[in-house]
């Protein structure tokens, strides 16, 4: 009787795992098989061409064999790079159209590379729309306004906002050309000896972006905003590595190495974050708080907009303040240093449109620090950047999800389905941008935005709608500073080590770095 009695316990909890076992077996069948071949016999009804579901991986397989076999070598120094980005869009397009179907795993993901409709998918006007749903790991990353929906995000919006107008980046201005000047005193110094120098320039940019975003968003914390740099551009790898396997329920509690990882950083990146705001706090009360930097500035119009609003607690807290300083870093620290790294690689390969930005620099600035007010009248630099930007945006696709039965294109989507956004794919699209889509041609932006394409607007580097981002004149004022400043001290070209090998991880990166021949201007 003793056994029995010392068993039934052990009986008990072997029949709860059982249950445990049989639920999670239960969920994982549903959500691998049973759901997607629903959804699948729905978007094929409707005359849907592309691939078929095929469990459990869809087609995660087929596209990490087509992208290892498409970096296998690298590509001819051409922008035609859409087949090496994605092989998989690139062969489903050809094959059935620009409306197709592909699987992320067990979820449909349905290429639209169409503008119109995109602009219809980004406008959202009926709420039909949501950001793709991520596991809780990928939401630790930055769990901030491009995650947030309904009114948590049209609220934050309505706070962060002002950090980012034209007003409150002249007084971040000084951050940039400081940061600029150390860029350039330092590759004076690299080519000091002999005039010129190979460099490679894309982790020459990561570093430069990566201070400006630790000045600009904390001001004297500058050394605390460095460390936060650098865990975040560990986040991002390890983002890539998750989001490019296959989500079962329960993944992220099992304990792998990867896993244990991701969770260190996101400790250690909540206690330096949490000490930062906290300290922000303790001196705005005193009356000693700087608060012309993007937390100040964000902090600042919490309080307004809370007291606006009659609320006793602040609208955003201390764990949303915290989130949306991780999204500065996660969305900001590679987008500006890729677009400065293939505008490098690109003004070396068409050395007359160098010559011609050169021009209009010196024209405006001879050798004088650049202010904002001239950096916003430089034409040439601007239809470069929005050239180089069509070419190689930094985010090559955005994915939305149906969360309710919609309509969209004379297609019936239920909810559940991926809508891909592949901007790449339609910013290379020759039925959009003419013959010569896949030239550099700075020239057709010379009316602006509106009028460089034949659906106007096909342009999406930024996104588009309501959602549009936050950030993206941030972007381009650094942007413009900095290739201001490498234009007025330096030339360059190529170097005969260069590889053309674009790919895409969190943003468009050079595979194999982007190493430039450095020249000194005899005039600095």
């Amino acid at each position: 009787m003793a056994i029995v009695a010392l068993l039934q316990p052990w009986s008990l909890l072997g029949f709860l795992a059982a249950l445990m076992a049989l639920w999670w077996a239960c969920r994982v069948l549903e959500s691998t098989l049973i759901v997607p071949r629903r959804l699948g016999r729905a978007l094929q009804s409707q005359g849907l061409r592309g691939n078929a579901y095929r469990f459990p991986f869809g087609d995660l397989k087929e596209l990490a064999r087509l992208a290892m076999a498409a970096r296998a070598k690298p590509m001819p120094l051409s922008h035609d790079i859409t087949p090496r980005v994605n092989r998989l869009y690139y062969n489903l397009i050809r094959e059935h159209g620009k409306i197709s179907v592909t699987w992320l795993g067990p979820t449909p993901r349905v290429i639209v590379n169409d503008p119109k409709l995109v602009r219809e998918i980004m406008a959202n006007k009926l709420g039909h729309f949501q950001k793709r749903k991520h596991t809780g790991i990928v939401r630790q990353f930055a769990n901030g306004l491009v995650n947030h929906e309904g009114q948590k995000w049209a609220a934050h919006r309505k706070i962060i906002n002002p950090a980012f107008h034209l007003e409150k980046l002249k007084k971040m201005l000084p951050a940039f050309a400081a940061c600029s000047n150390e860029l350039i005193t330092r590759w004076v110094g690299y080519v000091e000896s002999d005039g010129a120098k190979e460099i490679d320039v894309w982790p020459e940019f990561q570093n430069l972006t990566g201070d400006v975003i630790s000045r600009t968003a904390f001001g004297s914390s500058f050394s605390e905003g460095r460390r936060i740099f650098e865990i975040q551009c560990e986040q991002v790898q390890n983002l890539v590595k998750l989001m490019n396997s296959l989500y079962l329920p329960g993944f992220r509690f099992l304990p792998t190495q990867l896993n244990r990882r991701i969770k260190a950083n996101a400790r250690e990146l909540q206690t330096l974050l949490r000490g930062i705001v906290s300290k922000r706090e303790k001196a705005m009360k005193e009356g000693r708080a700087n608060n012309d930097d993007l937390l100040g500035l964000m902090m600042d119009s919490n309080i307004a907009e809370t007291k606006q609003a009659g609320n006793s607690k602040p609208i955003m807290t201390m764990d949303d303040i915290i989130g949306e300083l991780k999204l500065f870093y996660f969305a900001g620290m590679d987008t500006t240093a890729v677009l400065l790294t293939w505008t490098m690689v690109v003004l070396s390969i068409h050395p007359e449109w160098q010559h011609r930005a050169r021009e209009e620099v010196q024209r405006a600035f001879g050798d004088n620090q650049p202010d904002l007010d001239g950096i916003q009248q430089l034409k040439i630099v601007t239809m470069i950047l929005y050239e180089v930007l069509r070419l190689y945006p930094p985010v090559v696709q955005l994915d939305r999800q149906t969360y309710t039965e919609v309509e969209l294109g004379g297609v019936t989507y239920p909810p559940g389905v991926l809508l891909s956004l592949p901007i790449v794919f339609i910013h290379h699209d020759k039925d959009v941008w003419g013959e010569d889509a896949d030239e550099f041609r700075p020239e057709r932006f010379k009316d602006g935005i509106s009028k460089a394409s034949k659906d106007s607007p096909a342009f999406f580097p930024f996104g588009w709608g309501p959602r549009i981002c936050v950030g993206q004149s941030f972007a381009l004022v650094e942007a413009k500073m900095a290739l201001t400043s490498i234009l007025q001290h330096f030339s360059f070209g190529l170097s005969q080590s260069y590889t053309h090998a674009p790919f895409p991880v969190s943003t468009l990166q050079p595979e194999h770095g982007a190493h430039i021949m450095l020249k000194k201007l005899s005039s600095v």
